[in-house]
């Protein structure tokens, strides 16, 4: 699948964005006044940067509005109600913690638990697909929810509890890696299947189905040289998880180790991502001789 900048930018941003609204809501950490104007606000402004960018991958950007209606359907859709309704339930718990110098966790609890369903919603959105192989498996909503939850741990000075998921997302990741490289061939997907012209005999490809590139072969087939994809899934790895542990191991609590962890977290979060999308495998590429 081709990479597209804002999708991936979407998908890392909100996902942090969301995974520390939640830790906000359940009150993991219960700031109030400055603090909370400036952490709501962070975890905001990462929520919506992220839902704003997805926009940008649209045909009609301004007809977005119309994907709210399908979502007894659409994961898609479910996804922005859902993330619609985080924010809006969350907005009084800001608002009392900035304001009143109590968070409303009669709101906050709600909030949270959308938060982590906005996620997942967003993860499903990939993980339905069943002619994408290497995302039609558990652990591609494994691996959105373990990077929310991890990021908000972090940004919520959680350490012991980052370390402990950063574990955990390390050797998510690298099974995902491992086990999704056979799951394409594994599915049993081939030329003869894409084409329907199996009973015939083996099949290959004579010339291309046209002279010229078209929205499928842009959008469906991606190649990422293997030399590429290795080392991407060890910066993937050590910047994600490896590093950051290391940091809130290492060096006292304070706002710049934190930070610290956070920004190598995501310099190993979007190299992870970008490879989501890179070395994802459409069966459509069948079609084209591109598998």
């Amino acid at each position: 699948m081709h990479p597209a900048s804002s999708v991936i930018v979407f998908t890392v941003l909100s996902g942090l964005g969301l995974g520390f609204l939640a830790f906000l809501g359940i009150g993991a950490i219960t700031p109030i006044g400055l603090h909370a104007f400036i952490l709501y606000g962070l975890g905001y402004g990462l929520t919506v940067i992220g839902l704003l960018a997805s926009t940008f991958h649209l045909g009609n950007p301004q007809r977005a509005w119309r994907a709210f209606s399908q979502w007894r359907t659409s994961w898609l859709s479910r996804e922005g109600v859902a993330s619609v309704l985080t924010l809006l339930l969350m907005a009084p718990a800001a608002i009392g913690a900035v304001f009143f110098n109590f968070p409303v966790e009669t709101f906050g609890f709600p909030a949270a638990l959308l938060a982590i369903l906005t996620v997942f919603a967003t993860s499903m959105i990939y993980a339905q697909l069943k002619t994408v192989p290497r995302w039609n498996h558990w652990t591609t909503p494994a691996l959105f929810l373990t990077f929310a939850l991890t990021g908000g741990a972090m940004l919520s000075a959680h350490t012991k509890l980052a370390v402990v998921l950063c574990g955990v997302l390390g050797l998510l990741e690298i099974f995902s890696f491992l086990q999704g490289d056979g799951r394409f061939a594994a599915r049993g997907s081939t030329m003869e299947t894409a084409t329907g012209l199996g009973k015939i005999g083996k099949v290959r490809m004579f010339e291309p189905p046209h002279t010229g590139s078209n929205y499928l072969m842009r959008e469906m087939i991606h190649k990422v040289g293997r030399k590429h994809s290795q080392r991407l899934r060890v910066i993937a790895v050590v910047f994600s998880a490896l590093l950051p542990a290391i940091v809130l191991l290492v060096l006292p609590v304070t706002f710049a180790a934190i930070g610290l962890a956070v920004v190598l977290h995501l310099i190993g979060a979007f190299a992870a991502r970008w490879l989501f999308f890179a070395e994802a495998e459409h069966v459509v590429g069948l079609y084209y001789g591109a598998r």
